[in-house]
């Protein structure tokens, strides 16, 4: 299991909202932290990736089991 300092249950929300909080809870964190998110919109998936992109933090590792979807990402 990644290692991670903040974690975001968003397993109840859809679109945008999950990226929005991931944002957000990332604003707030220290650089080198670990956000770990927890989402079950499947549109999730695409909307994290393009904002790790887009900030130019890590996404250490991601996984989907039982409609769940882990995004393990790092601030820069």
């Amino acid at each position: 299991m990644t290692e991670f300092q903040q974690e975001l249950d968003a397993r109840s929300e859809t679109c945008p909202s999950p990226v929005m909080m991931t944002k957000n809870a990332l604003k707030v964190m220290a650089s080198g932290e670990v956000l770990h998110v927890m989402a079950t919109d499947p549109v999730s998936v695409q909307d994290i990736r393009m904002l790790v992109d887009a900030i130019s933090y890590q996404l250490i590792d991601s996984s989907e089991a039982n409609g769940e979807f882990h995004f393990y990402i790092k601030k820069s």
